[in-house]
């Protein structure tokens, strides 16, 4: 059984670190507010300009982009990784390593080569340690990113399917829900055109595209006017729109991050509090224990004096 001066150091040192998990949950709670606001400031403008894309990619058959145009055999993809620099945040980046190597356990041998773009540096490690290929790591990101931080890595993945050195581009991403709640997801980057991957072998790691409601006059079947035309606007906004859902993406998982440390941090203070509790409580039976033995001692040795 330890003794009471040995419970007495263990109660300091988890005080100790009871006061950092706090400082840290505090920390984050901020900086999960001012990422959970930028979400809600960009998501709806992200949704529209997809609508958009929609609409002017499907209003004429003869309106294409290299960057819209699916390929017929898919024999090379990559994929984008959004992940953290730190840890402290619970399942945060496993929960992404696990997604990324379960599409890459479906796709199995249907594909000649799997590319990884890694952004964070827990990302990179890990996919490094299990031997991926990573062509490309962006590590230390800004909080909070712009438009050109996030162009370098839209670019890589962007340059090689222009070069068809991929058929397919997937983007790996914590969608953020609340300071409780958020959910690990996969997303197809390029094509950009949705793709409906019903009854395939990637089923049930998709959701499938939703539907065209014309009588919203929204989707691809509502009646817009464009000027200048819609080829024009396509070579224009297609690049952009690119960094703009890597964008997303981006700070969808900044606040999702901050999140789960908070929610990290604050379990580990609340079980360091418990812990103290406990460990204050031994101390005490320690601490009983002792005086009882010293007047056991004093009782004895009065007696032997008596004798």
């Amino acid at each position: 059984m330890a003794t009471e001066r040995e419970l007495k150091q263990r109660i300091n040192s988890v005080k100790n670190t009871s006061k950092i998990t706090s400082a840290l949950a505090a920390i984050s709670a901020s900086k999960a507010n001012r990422a959970q606001a930028r979400v809600g400031a960009t998501r709806d403008y992200a949704d529209k300009a997809f609508e958009i894309l929609n609409n002017l990619a499907g209003g004429s058959a003869t309106v294409t982009h290299p960057m819209l145009t699916g390929r017929e055999e898919v024999k090379n993809v990559a994929i984008i990784a959004f992940t953290g620099d730190r840890g402290l945040a619970g399942s945060y980046n496993s929960d992404i390593v696990r997604i990324v190597e379960g599409l890459i356990a479906k796709l199995g041998d249907t594909v000649e080569s799997v590319k990884i773009v890694a952004v964070g540096k827990k990302g990179r490690d890990l996919f490094i340690r299990r031997g991926y290929d990573v062509i490309a790591s962006f590590i230390n990101m800004p909080d909070p990113p712009s438009s050109n931080d996030i162009s370098p890595i839209a670019q890589v993945v962007v340059d090689d399917y222009l070069d068809e050195k991929v058929d397919q581009v997937f983007v790996a991403y914590t969608d953020f829900i609340n300071m409780v709640n958020r959910y690990a997801r996969l997303k197809q980057l390029l094509p950009l055109s949705p793709t409906d991957f019903t009854g395939g072998p990637l089923a049930d790691m998709f959701e499938a595209p939703a539907k065209d409601v014309e009588s919203t006059g929204s989707g691809p079947g509502a009646d817009y006017s464009y000027e200048p035309p819609a080829e024009e606007l396509l070579n224009a906004i297609v690049p952009r729109f690119v960094d703009l859902q890597l964008y997303q993406s981006y700070l969808e998982s900044l606040a999702s991050e901050h999140s789960a440390r908070y929610v990290a941090m604050n379990n580990a203070t609340d079980n360091a509090k418990a812990l103290i509790d406990d460990l204050t409580l031994a101390r005490n039976k320690a601490r009983q224990t002792a005086i009882t033995a010293e007047i056991l001692d004093i009782v004895g040795g009065a007696a032997a004096l008596e004798d």
